[in-house]
């Protein structure tokens, strides 16, 4: 049998300790397939040792965070099976349509970027970062998952690829250039793409192969990529991905493109309230679980 592999790119700020907090992510995603296949989730945990963390976080901040702070509220969330009235009341707030409409506008004219909250600038102060690749540390972060990929698609092995917030950018980067610079052959099966920012105007224009034309300015070695983002998260401030990336099914370098948005709540909450945006509220999901699980079942 063909191997499956599963690979998961975090997002921004430090994280746990990568074996804690790859145990974490694992029971989180497993918890989302068996709300949507249980009789999946059940197969699919056996293959714990095929779920594959890039633990890029420390090498980036030089610091973990303690994961004591979050198993309280892992623990909540999984013992919850949906959202609440207030868990959707709040994320359709006002003052989160009000952030996100000053966001949009942030994102096509950046100089108010210093008007805007403090949350907002010291996450694009982040995105700067990675994007200016200050003592080559974006090279270095796409390098873990790169070493991952490589004999994967050598070997024509089933992968899932799936990037949360920042972590979707470092992965598009980084199969961009397994695509164009190293002319590796092969695909990944699935791009699962949580929370992510690459529909903003903003990271659009830094992307590599932004600047060229053609088949040449996207990554070629994905066959299906879905998108999933929540009400009320503010780092997917563009959710419709199958629009902004349109060119790459006309030039036939991928099959499908899909936006899973309507309806989707993160209810993931901590001692500072509700977090539309987490990724572990994102993977017990069942919208996500039932991706996963169709992926899982399709590629065995």
């Amino acid at each position: 049998m063909t191997q499956r592999q599963i690979i998961f790119v975090p997002g921004k700020n430090p994280k746990p300790p990568a074996a804690q907090h790859q145990k974490l992510l694992w029971r989180t995603l497993l918890e989302g397939v068996r709300r949507a296949e249980p009789e999946t989730a059940s197969d699919l945990s056996q293959y714990a040792q095929n779920f594959k963390l890039i633990a890029w976080n420390y090498i980036y901040y030089l610091n973990n965070k303690d994961i004591n702070s979050e198993l309280t509220w892992v623990d909540v969330l999984i013992n919850q099976h949906g959202p609440t009235k207030q868990d959707i009341n709040e994320a359709n707030a006002w003052h989160r349509k009000l952030d996100r409409m000053l966001y949009t506008i942030v994102d096509y004219l950046p100089c108010l970027l210093y008007f805007t909250p403090k949350a907002l600038r010291l996450t694009a102060q982040e995105i700067t970062r990675y994007f200016q690749n200050r003592n080559n540390i974006a090279c270095e972060i796409r390098e873990l998952l790169k070493q991952e990929l490589r004999p994967m698609l050598k070997n024509n092995e089933k992968v899932l690829l799936i990037g949360h917030s920042l972590g979707s950018v470092i992965a598009y980067d980084a199969l961009w250039e397994l695509s164009h610079l190293e002319c590796l052959p092969g695909k990944i099966d699935l791009f699962l793409t949580l929370g992510s920012p690459l529909g903003m105007n903003y990271v659009q224009r830094r992307l590599m192969g932004n600047h060229l034309s053609g088949k040449q300015k996207y990554p070629t070695n994905i066959r299906q990529w879905v998108n999933i983002s929540s009400v009320g998260d503010m780092t997917a401030l563009d959710r419709i991905f199958a629009d902004d990336f349109a060119p790459m099914i006309s030039l036939g370098i991928i099959d499908i493109i899909e936006d899973h948005c309507d309806g989707i709540y993160n209810f993931y909450r901590n001692e500072n309230g509700l977090n539309c945006h987490r990724s572990y509220g994102y993977l017990v999901n069942p919208a996500m679980g039932k991706v996963v699980a169709d992926w899982w079942q399709q590629s065995a």
